[in-house]
């Protein structure tokens, strides 16, 4: 079978987020970052309350209204995590500044275990894979650093708009020559990955590792659940 193409009426692409579908954040982004961030900048933070605080964050987080990529929502974002775990005062800016500029290294981040034989399920079966994910960071880059079996890849920061945008679900299907009805979308936010996907008249599927989700129909708790579904 040629590379990146399926019989008719099959799925002929799957595009998935990155950030935690399928990279967490290294040592330097998580608890004892912080912690370390805030101690360089005075600050005393505690790293039992980084999954409360985090969690708070993202419920709280507003996009753009006219979903442009915006990098100081990500900088107040991190902010609020920040005070969440007892941070306050001018240092709650500069250690928020230091985290987001994390972000942008590949080196920070941790494949989970089960992307690369996913990867390798997908490419076996003929399937087009790319990477829409809402960030600055270079995807090449980090495809790169991870050695990662992909077709095409966008970020919000190169493209100017964040999901649930449909324009870059619609740029990243255009790099893979494959319509919205033919492809499928992964990720882990219910409204920027399955809802923004869906809008578009993409198939979507939630990624819930941490099983926040328990009622949904449509949640895998690992990638590993992927393949199958397709097939």
């Amino acid at each position: 079978m040629a590379r990146g193409r399926v019989a008719a009426g099959c799925v002929e692409a799957v595009l998935f987020d990155v950030d935690f579908t399928l990279a967490k954040p290294g040592p330097l982004l998580g608890p004892e970052g912080y912690r370390e961030a805030g101690a360089r900048h005075g600050l005393t933070l505690v790293p039992g309350r980084y999954e409360a605080a985090r969690t708070a964050a993202v419920e709280d987080l507003e996009h753009h209204p006219e979903l442009e990529h915006d990098e100081e929502i990500w900088v107040r974002f991190t902010e609020d995590i920040v005070r969440g775990m007892g941070g306050e005062g001018d240092g709650v800016r500069e250690v928020a500044e230091a985290i987001t500029a994390g972000w942008l290294h590949s080196a920070n981040f941790e494949l989970y275990e089960d992307v690369l034989p996913v990867l390798a399920s997908l490419r076996e079966a003929g399937i087009r894979i790319g990477l829409v994910s809402n960030t600055s960071r270079d995807l090449g880059a980090f495809v790169e650093h991870f050695s990662l079996d992909v077709d095409a890849w966008i970020s919000s920061g190169v493209h100017g708009k964040v999901k649930p945008s449909p324009t870059i679900f619609l740029a990243a299907l255009e790099l893979l020559g494959v319509e919205p009805a033919a492809a499928v979308m992964v990720g882990d936010s219910p409204r920027d990955d399955v809802e923004g996907a869906r809008a578009l008249g993409m198939q979507a599927y939630l990624v819930d590792r941490e099983g926040r989700f328990p009622e949904r129909d449509d949640a895998l708790p690992t990638l590993l659940a992927l393949p199958a579904l397709l097939r």
